[in-house]
C-alpha cells in the first residue's frame, strides 16, 4: 500500500496576496481621479471662502475709513494700520483676526484698487492651482466679481 497525499484544493498564500494586489491596483486606477478631483474642488471652495472673508473685511475697512485700501497698501491694511498714503484717520482694525495672504495653492491673492472689473470698488482674485491667469478645472481663476453660485 502506498500513501498518497490527497490533492490539495484551495489557494496558496502567495496567490491570495497577488489577487489582493491586483484588486488594489484596479481600485487605485478607478478611484484616484475621483479623489484628486474632490481635493481640487475643496481647494477652490476654500479660495472662494477666503475671498468672501476678505471682502467682508474690506467692506468694514471702507465703512470706517471712507474708502478701500489702495493697491499699494494692499490686504495688509486689514490687520495693520497703513503707513503709506492715503493713511486712514479712522482705522479701527484689525478688520480680520488671522491674516489671509496666500491662496490654498500658496500664491498671493491679487488685490487691485480701483478694480479693473469693479471700478468703484476693488478686484480680488486667485489665479488657481497653476498661478497663471485663465485656466480651467483646478487652474480656473477665482475672483471677487464672479459668483460661483449664480
Amino acid at each position: 500500500m502506498t500513501l498518497r497525499h490527497p490533492k490539495q484544493d484551495g489557494l496558496t498564500l502567495i496567490q491570495i496576496l497577488i489577487g489582493i494586489a491586483i484588486l488594489g491596483v484596479i481600485a487605485a486606477v478607478l478611484l484616484a481621479p475621483r479623489l484628486l478631483g474632490q481635493a481640487g474642488r475643496t481647494l477652490q471652495t476654500r479660495a472662494n471662502e477666503d475671498i468672501e472673508t476678505l471682502g467682508i473685511a474690506l467692506d468694514r475697512y471702507a465703512n470706517d475709513c471712507g474708502d478701500y485700501p489702495s493697491t499699494e497698501q494692499g490686504l495688509k491694511a486689514l490687520w495693520e494700520k497703513p503707513q503709506t498714503p492715503p493713511i486712514p484717520i479712522d482705522w479701527l482694525g484689525p478688520y480680520i483676526q488671522i491674516p489671509i495672504t496666500t491662496d490654498p495653492w500658496g500664491n498671493p491673492y491679487v488685490y487691485i484698487r480701483p478694480g479693473i472689473h469693479d471700478r468703484y470698488g476693488y478686484d480680488l482674485l486667485s489665479f488657481g492651482s497653476d498661478g497663471l491667469e485663465g485656466g480651467t478645472g483646478d487652474a480656473e481663476d477665482i475672483a471677487s466679481w464672479i459668483r460661483r453660485d449664480e
